[in-house]
Parts: structure tokens; sequence; C-alpha cells
């Protein structure tokens, strides 16, 4: 038993040292007496080769071309953007004097109103006594009619001052400040009125709750007009530009894009997300835009008038190369060093490299890089030793492994064959027979163990 296992292991350290040996002993001589092989470090292989497929594989690996073109190039800008109101058309309703809130129209927040329409009732005791003070002067202009010229000038003064005051700082109109005078009595509580046409936005009245001069009652928009404001990369600030046309598509209205113009840049830059914000002004028919909803912005912006350009998907970039496949008339797929310019979504400048009207591969380039440096490197692997890429004259046949017919202990026999030579032709590795030490001696179980 110990027989072949110790032939086993000689075989194992006489292969380690020729291994090691044929290794560091330096570069072999870089040709044999006889011309055969050069032996040691190959050469470096060149860059990748042209590739010759035909139209079936070319069908199978979706191979597609595209000639090189000179035309336009124009860079499409995304932004995304949200509905909000126009802030030149939000106003703030705000009392002019102090007083009591007796009823509330306008009671939640959303609630259409029209220019001139009742937002709430106060009782207000400032207006009152102007209101009073009005009454009181217009009787005594009244009673100065048959007098001097000068009293009754400075009693029509009073008039006016009073009514006045009702109609500038008071917030009453020409119609309550005629009704006054007409009906001869002082109003008891003030009417507050929308000033504009819109929606309330807040609202910080009750009914009860007393009012300060100043305070701010309400906040009403107008959205008959809305804001698009949307950010911009800092990449792309320089291609977006006042008054530049856009394209909205809303998610909400999915049957089409709307258009609309740049309508301000804002000049500052967001130093957190390094985008800097525009805005979009668009009319809103019917109220159908929300503030609130999201949006997409698109615009293009010209990059060059006359530039060569091929597909994105034709240019294989591998870090220090950037490489298209050149299809040749004799059906070959040469690979090109170029150089690259700007680049849009679907396309990118050639700045050198190719000329117009070649044809380039614009799909499956990664396929064709690899079909090329495997061809590279087998033809750069026929000259390293044992590598003659050759054909074999008929298939290979393995021989079928059977299972061995187990056999009981007392029926081994002790006989054994040489095993044949399975290295005798590599370089360094000639390995005498070892003699066997069992070779005519009837080893028997039970005898000498």
């Amino acid at each position: 038993m110990n027989a072949p296992i110790g032939r086993a292991a000689l075989i194992v350290a006489a292969v380690s040292l020729a291994w090691f040996f044929t290794r560091t002993a330096g570069p072999l001589p870089t040709t044999t007496p006889g011309g055969g092989h050069q032996h040691g470090a190959a050469a470096p292989t060149a860059g990748p080769g042209p590739v010759l497929l035909t139209d079936r594989n070319q069908h199978r690996i979706g191979v597609t071309f595209a000639p090189v073109l000179r035309g336009p190039l124009a860079h499409q800008v995304r932004i995304v953007a949200q509905v909000t109101y126009d802030e030149t058309r939000v106003t703030t309703v705000a009392s002019r004097f102090e007083g009591w809130v007796q009823r509330v129209s306008a009671d939640f927040v959303g609630r259409p109103v029209r220019a001139g329409e009742p937002l709430l009732w106060i009782d207000a005791p400032m207006v009152v006594t102007t209101a009073e003070e009005l009454l009181l002067a217009r009787r005594l202009a009244a009673d100065l009619g048959g007098g001097s010229a000068e009293a009754q000038t400075n009693a029509d003064r009073l008039v006016q001052s009073a009514r006045e005051r009702l109609q500038r700082w008071q917030q009453l109109s020409n119609a309550e400040v005629s009704r006054i005078e007409s009906s001869g009595q002082a109003p008891h509580s003030v009417i507050v009125r929308s000033p504009v046409n819109g929606v309330v936005l807040d609202k910080a009245v009750l009914p009860g709750q007393r009012v300060m001069e100043g305070e701010v009652l309400y906040r009403i928009a107008d959205p008959s007009v809305i804001w698009l404001e949307g950010d911009v990369f800092e990449q792309d600030l320089a291609l977006v530009h006042l008054g530049q046309p856009v394209t909205v598509e809303l998610p909400a209205f999915p049957e089409g894009p709307r258009t609309g113009r740049i309508a301000y840049v804002y000049p500052a830059l967001n130093p957190e997300t390094r985008t800097g914000r525009v805005r979009v002004t668009l009319s809103n028919p019917g109220l159908a835009l929300k503030p609130g909803m999201f949006a997409t912005i698109r615009l293009a912006a010209p990059i060059a008038d006359r530039a060569l350009s091929i597909p994105r998907g034709a240019v294989l970039s591998t870090g220090e190369r950037n490489l298209v496949f050149l299809k040749r008339p004799d059906g070959r797929f040469t690979p090109s060093d170029v150089a690259l310019g700007v680049q849009t979504e679907d396309r990118i400048e050639i700045v050198g490299g190719l000329a117009e009207g070649d044809t380039v591969v614009a799909s499956a380039t990664f396929l064709l890089d690899a079909e090329s440096n495997l061809g590279t490197l087998l033809g750069g692997m026929g000259d390293m030793p044992g590598m003659d890429m050759t054909a074999p004259d008929a298939p290979l046949r393995l021989p079928v492994a059977r299972p061995a017919r187990e056999a009981p202990p007392d029926s081994i026999s002790r006989e054994h064959t040489p095993a044949p030579d399975a290295m005798p032709d590599l370089p360094g590795m000639d390995m005498p027979a070892v003699p066997d030490s069992h070779a005519g001696h009837d080893h028997h179980p039970g005898q000498g163990e």
C-alpha cells in the first residue's frame, strides 16, 4: 500500500521542482536549434483587431448601423417643477380700525370670492364716530347756508374731511357713504369686502373675535394665472435664458403638453442642492391647474449648428480610449479611436476620427469589442510554447470512465503495472521510471504486516 503512495508523492515533487526551475531560471532561448517556436514571454499584443461576422451572426447579436451625420445638436433640459400661485396676484385684507367681528361670510380656506363681495361684518366704534361726525358736519353746513361765505366754506371742509376718512381710511365705499348721508343714521357695523376675484388662501378671523387696526384678516389669490417653479442643475443653467420657449407636461393632464416661456431666472443658487430656480407663467382657464401639482418643463438648448454626430450607443468608452466600429466595404468591422465633443440625450459630437458619411455600428459594440479582443489575444498566443493554434485532424475523444467492480479485500492483486508517463514532452520533465519495489515478491495478507 505504501509503494503507490510513495510513487505518487515522488511524481508530484518532481513536477513542482520542474515548474519552479523553469519559471525562475530566466528567459528561455528565443529560438530552438531547429528554428521552431520562440519560447519565453510573448510579444505584447496590439489593440483590438478587425472583426468579420456573417449576416446571420450580425442578426443574432443585434448589430445595427448608423451613418455619421452633420447637423445641428440641441441639448434637452428637463426640469421638475411645481404649480404655485402667482405672487403678484396675492392680496392681503387687513383691518383699518379696531372692532369686534359680528359675522363671517368667507368662512373657510379655499372659498372662491368675487371683487366687492362681503367677507365679514365688524362692529367698529371708531367708524360709527366718524359717520356721526359726517352727519353733524352736514347739518352744520345746512344751518350756515345763509351765513357768511367763510363760515360756509369751513362747514364744507368738515363734511369733506369726514367723508374722506370713511372712504380712504376706513374702507367704506362711495355707495355706503352716500347711504349714510341720505339716511342720516350712522351704521351699527362695517362690511369688509373682497378687493379682488380669487380664492381664500388664509383666514384669521372668527365670529366674536376682536381685531386690531392693521391686523391681517385674509389672504386672497387670483388663480387665473399661475406660476411653475422648478430647479435647474448647475451645469444646465447656462442653457436657460429669459423668454426661452418651453413645453410643460402635467401628469394630471396627459392629453398633451402646454407651451410657455421662461418668465424669470432667479439670481441665487441653492448651496445645498447646487441648483438654480426658474419660473414659467401660464394662464389657467377654468382653474384646471391646482397649486401643488407637479409638472415637467422641457426646453431645447442649441449647442452646435453643424457638428458631426453619431448615436451615443455607438461609442465604447474604456476609460482611456473611446472606440467605434467602422463598417468597411468588405464586410469587416474595424475599431477606430475617436475624439468626443458635447453630448445630448441620444447623440454625441465627434471632433476627430470619423468623416461625414461613414457608417458605424450603433448597437452591440460591446460584443464586437469582446470578439475583437479575443481574436487579437488568440493571434498573439500563437508564438507561446505549446500554443500551436491549428485545428485537430479528428475530434478528440475522451475515454469513458467505467466504475471498477469492487473486489473483496483478500482478492486484491498486488501486481502493479507501470503507469504511462503523462508529461514526457514538457521542458525539463525527464521522468525516469521508478522501479517497483514489490516486483518479484509475493506478498500475501497477514504476512510481514
